[in-house]
């Protein structure tokens, strides 16, 4: 396998048993740069016996003692979720907070921490998704909203990362590798006919610009594919193939427009990755900091709430019959006017000759939207009528299904 990442070198002022080294690969783009790591002059072991702290804010409390990572909840009180600071994400996550009546109250729009009135011992810090992972890392957050492409680039399988919600149902799209419509690609549409070109050696490798330089090698090892580089390039990667400093792009793809508009394909077996936005922990957090986990299981019966009621209207209908069971097995007779559990069938008492008599029963259902008309024809169909129609805002469970799954992965 030869697989190289290219990226620009950034160094920190952090000791480390590790030397870099930058040398330019495309003279004519000086934004391409290979980084390989060389061990130093001093063993790795020098450091087994000593406890280094580095690269990580006064809140975090994570060390090497003797080799091992020893990583502690910071102490405070207060229990802080991470939101995206900028675009359509992070517009997106305040209006579903909103709806689950969970509004981010922020005092000034610069300000990057805010709160939730609702939830009194909850701080709301905004931060770049990238951040929001790594600050779950390292303890400085404990709660985050980010997409799961951004999880599984910066989390990179971290046991500490939990997902406490994995489909919020926004911020869909899906990472996937791009190539030219034309030249030698014309006829490559799929991630096999790609890896058999005979273009790719070691003298030559594919060429592959992307942000995800985790994902993407992980991604070329799993599926076969030798002799590949991937780089990073300031800009639109879409231009990439176009400027001839890269064969390939490995992206975030929503409507496949951009690509599109620039002569690029996507190809069978090139997905890595079907993103949404998630809601994700620190599993250290949820142990073992005081409140997180009522605080955790509050949210998420809110968020569980509003998202089964999005696209459900409650339906209506007054109809005759001689019983409520009689009227109850008509409705049960069509298929889509079953509901959630069934029918809910109550009598309507009506005055008629000084006496009080049930004429008619009143049923009610829960319907999907993409259904409604249909129901409403087949309630017609039965004997309803005065049907009457209205969204529903909340559809609470007896119990969670996402807490019970939470409380699994936490071994409670």
């Amino acid at each position: 396998m030869s697989i190289s990442i290219l990226q620009q070198p950034k160094f920190q002022q952090c000791p480390s048993p590790f030397t870099s080294s930058s040398s330019s690969l495309f003279p004519t783009s000086p934004s391409f740069r290979i980084i390989t790591l060389k061990p130093a002059i001093q063993p790795l072991k020098q450091y087994q016996n000593q406890s280094i702290t580095c690269c990580l804010s006064q809140q975090s409390h994570v060390s090497v003692v003797n080799g091992t990572i020893d990583s502690k909840v910071s102490e405070r009180n207060e229990i802080r979720l991470g939101l995206p600071s900028k675009g359509r994400m992070a517009s997106d996550t305040l209006d579903l907070l909103k709806d689950c009546q969970l509004s981010v109250k922020q005092v000034n729009p610069r300000q990057y921490v805010a709160e939730i009135p609702q939830l009194s011992n909850l701080e709301v810090w905004f931060q770049r998704p990238k951040d929001i992972v790594r600050k779950l890392l390292s303890g400085d957050l404990d709660l985050g909203i980010v997409g799961l492409d951004t999880v599984s680039e910066y989390g990179q399988g971290d046991e500490d990362l939990i997902f406490v919600h994995d489909a919020l149902e926004y911020g869909d799209c899906h990472l996937s590798i791009a190539i030219p419509k034309y030249g030698i690609f014309e006829n490559v549409n799929s991630l096999r006919e790609l890896a058999q070109m005979p273009q790719w050696t070691a003298e030559r490798p594919l060429r592959v610009a992307t942000g995800f330089t985790y994902l993407g090698p992980k991604f070329m090892k799993e599926n076969g594919l030798e002799h590949v580089i991937f780089s990073t390039a300031d800009g639109a990667l879409e231009a990439a193939p176009a400027m001839g400093i890269a064969d390939a792009i490995l992206d975030l793809v929503s409507s496949g427009t951009t690509l599109r508009e620039n002569n690029l394909k996507e190809i069978k077996g090139g997905v890595v990755l079907e993103s949404q936005a998630v809601l994700i922990a620190s599993k250290k957090s949820l142990m073992q900091r005081k409140g997180a986990l009522d605080t955790v299981h509050e949210i998420l019966e809110r968020l569980e709430a509003h998202l089964r009621a999005v696209g459900q209207f409650t339906v209506t209908a007054n109809m005759r019959g001689s019983s409520a069971e009689e009227v109850a097995e008509r409705v049960l007779s069509q298929p889509s006017l079953s509901g959630l559990q069934g029918p809910t069938v109550s009598p309507v008492f009506s005055k008629r000759d000084g006496k009080v008599t049930p004429d008619y029963y009143a049923i009610v259902i829960c319907v999907p939207k993409k259904a409604l008309y249909k129901s409403v024809q087949q309630l017609r169909a039965i004997g309803g009528s005065g049907v009457l129609v209205s969204p529903l805002t909340y559809i609470f469970d007896e119990e969670t299904p996402r807490w019970r799954q939470l409380l699994s992965k936490l071994g409670l």
